[in-house]
């Protein structure tokens, strides 16, 4: 950073939410024995306000807020599929996430693929479960990382070489120190840090843009005029043709993201079902900022703001470091780096919880001690964010982006057998495992013919329409499930084993 009192205000955000991870073993602190219930899932105590505080700081990641603005600023309105997509989310989180922390406590059940494994005894079934969940999980991990780095390079740091290599390496090393002592409580103790300056850095920045900028009709018309001029498109308004892409995208990503590993991590940690709906009825605060943040892609383009080629996600720093004072400019982009790091902890912490329940327990110590399976999660939690980190250095950022698409697209795969095994235990896990096999191959046919892209055209007479890959997939998915367990109850193989 060439700005000193820009530096200097960042280095205090970020310090500060480092030393802050040391009152962790402070929230809600016992004398029980290491198990994964108090390392991963923090006792299951959390109140009300922590819960909503660790969901929120969970699903509303830095690259969340650098990338739908960049979208914004390069696409315009269908980017705004994020909001209805994250308030969609709400009433589902209300209805599925207390009624599977209900049956995880009294099985004591630790991550989805234990659900799925205790409802329908399938081994197997579980393991897809759990092995989607991680892959799915980790590009989105290496995506807080370009969150991270797409910040640093707007303040003026160069987004590839070893100084901006070594920043972002100081940057997550303490969080992943806090977490592997701490666990869950690490993170949850910094989304309170995340939560006040997040919400305070959007106020302030939104208040400065419309004052530098003439207010809201000079900003959108100029903004119109710019997308108009530098792509040919005018879409600050969404078109006739564009609802269903929009609607299916929304839909999709909201079903899809209740199924990622660390959100059912961050929902477990509740104290009970309460807590969960009182949690999840507040989550529209969080997609007010977000709201925001995507208006600031439309600021950016009115203040004429020119990203790098392919880097349209730095389009909001690069308007804060232009419009506000070097030391506040520090700060937000302080806010935004730190934005990536709680839900980078979780989602470490969940993919490390689901290797060891549902593979290393399952297929390779089934007597694995509660102290070993901590020791093991620990190790397992380094090494995916050491795994991140090597891999946003080694491949292009279009890589990560392009994986986490698909990422989307997989973790849907496993709505079927999650959601639906919530109210009914008739689909047969065979039927389930061929179903998520067939959504897996279409949904990623399907996004790599397009070009990497989550849409696919519709072949309708005299029109074009999109339709989201993943959802159609999940479609095809939940239709074998449901034929494939009609044939084989049909040839006397039943609809499969029991759970309690």
């Amino acid at each position: 950073m060439t700005d000193v009192p820009m530096a200097a205000t960042f280095i205090v955000v970020i310090g500060s939410a480092s030393l802050l991870t040391v009152t962790a073993r402070r929230l809600h602190p016992n004398d029980y024995l290491p198990s994964l219930d108090r390392w991963a899932l923090s006792d299951r105590v959390l109140g009300t306000f922590w819960t909503w505080l660790l969901l929120g700081g969970t699903i509303f990641t830095a690259y969340t807020f650098t990338a739908v603005p960049g979208l914004v600023y390069g696409n315009g309105a269908p980017a705004f599929f994020a909001l209805p997509y994250t308030v969609i989310v709400c009433p589902l989180a209300f209805i599925l996430l207390p009624r599977m922390w209900t049956m995880a406590q009294k099985h004591g059940y630790v991550t989805a693929a234990d659900f799925v494994r205790g409802q329908y005894r399938s081994a197997p079934l579980a393991l897809v479960v759990a092995l989607t969940g991680i892959l799915a999980t980790m590009p989105y991990l290496a995506l807080q990382l370009l969150g991270i780095r797409a910040v640093l390079s707007a303040a003026g740091m160069p987004s590839r070489g070893i100084v901006s290599d070594i920043a972002m390496v100081v940057i997550f090393a303490g969080l992943a120190v806090a977490t592997y002592r701490y666990g869950l409580r690490a993170p949850t103790v910094i989304s309170l840090f995340k939560c006040v300056v997040i919400f305070a850095s959007t106020l302030a920045i939104c208040w400065l843009v419309l004052t530098r900028l003439g207010g809201t009709g000079t900003v959108f018309d100029a903004a119109a005029t710019r997308l108009a001029t530098s792509t040919g498109n005018t879409a600050l308004l969404l078109t006739a043709d564009q609802q269903p892409a929009f609607a299916t995208l929304a839909a999709g990503s909201a079903l899809a993201l209740l199924m990622y590993p660390h959100v059912v991590t961050a929902a477990f940690a509740a104290s009970g079902p309460s807590t969960l709906r009182r949690a999840t009825v507040a989550l529209p605060l969080w997609t007010a900022v977000l709201a925001l943040f995507g208006l600031l892609g439309i600021a950016a383009l009115a203040a004429d703001v020119h990203t790098p080629p392919n880097g349209a996600e730095t389009a909001v720093p690069m308007l804060i470091v232009r419009l506000m004072p070097g030391a506040l400019a520090g700060v937000i982009l302080g806010a935004l780096t730190i934005g990536a790091l709680v839900p980078a902890a979780v989602m470490s912490i969940a993919a490390a919880t689901s290797f060891v329940r549902n593979v290393y327990v399952e297929y390779f110590d089934p007597t694995a001690t509660p102290k070993r399976q901590v020791r093991i999660a620990k190790t397992v939690s380094l090494t995916a964010k050491a795994g991140a980190t090597a891999f946003v250095f080694g491949l292009r950022d279009q890589d990560a982006i392009n994986l986490q698409l698909l990422g989307g697209v997989w973790i849907l795969q496993i709505f079927p057998a999650v959601a639906i095994g919530l109210y009914t235990r008739r689909l047969h896990p065979r039927a389930l495992i061929t179903g998520w096999a067939v959504g897996m191959v279409l949904g990623t046919v399907l996004v790599v013919h397009t070009g990497f892209s989550p849409l696919v055209p519709l072949g309708l007479p005299g029109r074009s329409l999109a339709f989201y890959a993943g959802l159609a997939a999940m479609l095809l998915n939940l239709t074998v499930a449901v034929v494939g367990t009609a044939v084989l109850n049909l040839i006397g193989k039943g609809p499969g084993a029991r759970g309690d």
